[in-house]
């Protein structure tokens, strides 16, 4: 490695640093402190890198493994699932937007090719930035998330026949039905590919490399596959970063995939920083100076027109307004792959420098904007929701067909649509648990009705959908949302519906406890603490500690971690059973012409019998409490007795049939 790049990596990391560091305290997403880097260190303003060449090379590493990892996250299932999305929302929202900003050109008084070369440069969107911010916050699986990164996949693929698209503008000598043929027959070569590498290539080369247990070995040729594709796409015409998507979804049913995933990411996090710096760098602030009014006014045109071309795309898709408004706002920038297009048409003459440096200035400041725009994408569409909208507008084209259960009551109410909350509405309805799920993804909410779960669709932050869900008459609801805002607004919303209703929710960190509690929540489960728990109390057990050690030992450390509110969370407090680890209580149902039916409990002699202490029995919604000796016992009784395991079984062959 040369010194010269050995310096700008360093000159870029220290000031990477400082920079984010203040943005962190302010808030501000660290994306737009890597723009702000780019632009001090560029050669427009410091000139602090000496080699942008260098610099460049590294960003397009990050870039590829940004598309590899979410090719990996995604899979060829899910992107199979959505080709819709990819097929005919990319096409609209692509062409849209080039045919109204051919338009817009008219007015400029630009040559008709100038026109449509601009058209396409916008139609654009940034897959690194938009995809890295939805991966970020855990929105790729949405509904919305789906539709957001359907169209761009259908962007990336589109790069190549706007390379050709570009050299017919420039020259009009190109034999058309050739490069045509050309670009099928690589695309049917890229296709046979990933599929023979997703079905039998892959899986079966990773798990031979998997049982050599070399973990260098293993991250070597993932890196290698990564990079050998994204060099095949390259020389077929396709971008290296298309190619690594390609790469990630080949192996993305491997049961491999998951271990490079958790591996790649730190080298991800690093060389995708250089892309966002190399795109600072083009930024050149004298032009902009120079051209105030007018770079303010494009940007402002660009962020609108193509959020409600977009937008509209993904309402004419199905979307509510609120995912009509997130999708609009996500895909409102101009793109990486833009850059590329307009360096060789300002090469070949189709653009002049001056409207060059125009889109450069535009686009630099519509990506340094888009983290903002999707941060208030939610709050903006709840506001503008407020206003009188036609019902179509509100609940999309084709809305979810309401399905209408009878009143519930005592039931359990489970909102969220991630893992954790699929896993729970199907241990409920194993054990014949009432229960109703409140998911916000109609493609999930569909997939549960048509199991035949009930389920309310819509956002749990709207009491309406909360009393759908007979919120006001159930015991206890979990909340399995995540994100700190919208389960701190549902709290707040559940609690003012049904005051002695207990709260479960799950928080991602342990900081956000104290914010939970404070709104009502009765137990907050911090999800990553949980989890060390949970491995901890495994390490102990096969150490062979005593229950009631471990139990004190977990207790510990909860009271570390949560302080004063572990208080509150009585699950967490040692009891007696705690301290007599080999004593619990057991429930024991009374079957039909079992030896207990129609007997009292002093004709059993269980206490003598069995060694067991009945406790309660339950009987339809009823609980005895301290039952009688001369209580009698039904079929279908539910008796909870305490003892050991050995006592509680013999009382078990008692209560069988």
């Amino acid at each position: 490695m040369e010194m010269g790049i050995l310096k700008d990596i360093v000159v870029i990391f220290a000031l990477a640093t400082g920079v984010n560091l203040l943005f962190n305290k302010i808030k501000i997403p660290t994306i737009v402190g890597y723009l702000l880097t780019g632009i001090l260190a560029g050669p427009h303003l410091l000139s602090l890198v000496s080699d942008e060449h260098q610099i460049e090379l590294l960003a397009e590493i990050g870039v590829a493994l940004l598309l590899f990892t979410i090719g990996m996250e995604f899979s060829l299932k899910h992107l199979l699932r959505i080709r819709r999305i990819v097929f005919l929302g990319g096409f609209l929202q692509v062409f849209l937007t080039a045919g109204v900003f051919y338009l817009v050109s008219i007015i400029y008084h630009l040559d008709w090719q100038t026109g449509i070369f601009i058209g396409f440069l916008t139609a654009l969107s940034s897959s690194a930035l938009v995809l890295k911010l939805l991966q970020e916050r855990s929105e790729l699986s949405s509904n919305y998330g789906r539709t957001v990164l359907g169209i761009l996949i259908f962007q990336d693929i589109l790069l190549v026949p706007l390379l050709l698209f570009t050299n017919i503008l420039s020259d009009n000598t190109v034999d058309l039905n050739k490069e045509l043929i050309n670009l099928g027959l690589k695309a049917a070569f890229i296709i046979a590919l990933v599929y023979v590498g997703n079905k039998w290539l892959l899986p079966k080369l990773l798990h031979l490399i998997a049982l050599t247990k070399n973990q260098e070995l293993f991250m070597m040729s993932i890196f290698l596959i990564c990079f050998s594709i994204a060099l095949l796409t390259s020389h077929l015409g396709m971008s290296i970063a298309f190619g690594a998507f390609l790469a990630g979804l080949m192996i993305s049913e491997s049961e491999y995939s998951h271990n490079a995933f958790a591996n790649l990411v730190p080298f991800k996090d690093t060389f995708t920083s250089f892309f966002f710096v190399s795109i600072g760098m083009l930024l050149d602030f004298s032009f902009i100076m120079d051209n105030p009014w007018l770079v303010t006014s494009s940007v402002i045109l660009v962020i609108v027109l193509k959020t409600f071309i977009a937008g509209g795309t993904g309402f004419f898709l199905g979307h509510t307004f609120r995912g009509t408004v997130v999708v609009g706002l996500a895909l409102s920038q101009v793109g990486e792959f833009s850059f590329i297009l307009a360096k060789i048409g300002y090469s070949l003459t189709i653009l002049s420098s001056y409207y060059y440096q125009l889109f450069l200035a535009v686009a630099v400041i519509t990506m340094a904007i888009t983290p903002f725009l999707m941060r208030l994408s939610m709050p903006l569409a709840n506001l503008l929701l407020k206003l009188p909208l036609p019902e179509f507008m509100v609940k999309g084209l084709f809305p979810l067909k309401e399905i209408s259960f009878p009143e519930l009551k005592n039931h359990l109410v489970i909102i969220g649509k991630d893992s954790a909350a699929t896993k729970l509405s199907l241990m409920a309805s194993y054990f014949d648990i009432p229960h109703v799920s409140i998911v916000f993804d109609p493609a999930k909410a569909k997939e549960k009705m048509d199991a035949g779960d009930k389920v309310v669709y819509g956002d749990a932050v709207n009491e309406p959908i909360l009393l759908k869900a007979y919120v006001d008459k159930a015991n206890i609801v979990v909340v399995s949302v995540g994100d700190l805002i919208p389960s701190m607004a549902i709290i707040e919303k559940i609690r003012r519906i049904n005051k002695n209703i207990r709260i479960v929710v799950r928080a991602k960190y342990i900081s956000n406890v104290e914010q939970l509690y404070n709104l009502g929540a009765d137990q907050v489960v911090p999800e990553k603490m949980e989890i060390a728990i949970n491995m901890f109390n495994r390490v102990l057990l096969e150490r062979q500690y005593p229950n009631k050690e471990i139990n004190r030992m977990l207790t510990h450390i909860r009271n570390m971690h949560l302080g004063v509110f572990n208080e509150k969370d009585k699950v967490n407090k040692p009891t007696l059973i705690d301290e007599l680890p080999s004593v619990s209580i057991s429930a024991l149902k009374v079957d039909a012409e079992s030896q207990a039916e129609g007997k009292t409990i002093r004709e059993l002699n269980l206490r003598q019998q069995t060694g067991v202490n009945v406790l309660a029995i339950k009987r339809n919604d009823q609980i005895m409490e301290h039952p009688l000796p001369s209580t009698q016992l039904l079929t279908s009784d539910i008796v909870y007795v305490l003892g050991d395991p050995e006592q509680t079984n013999r009382a078990a062959e008692l209560f069988g049939g």
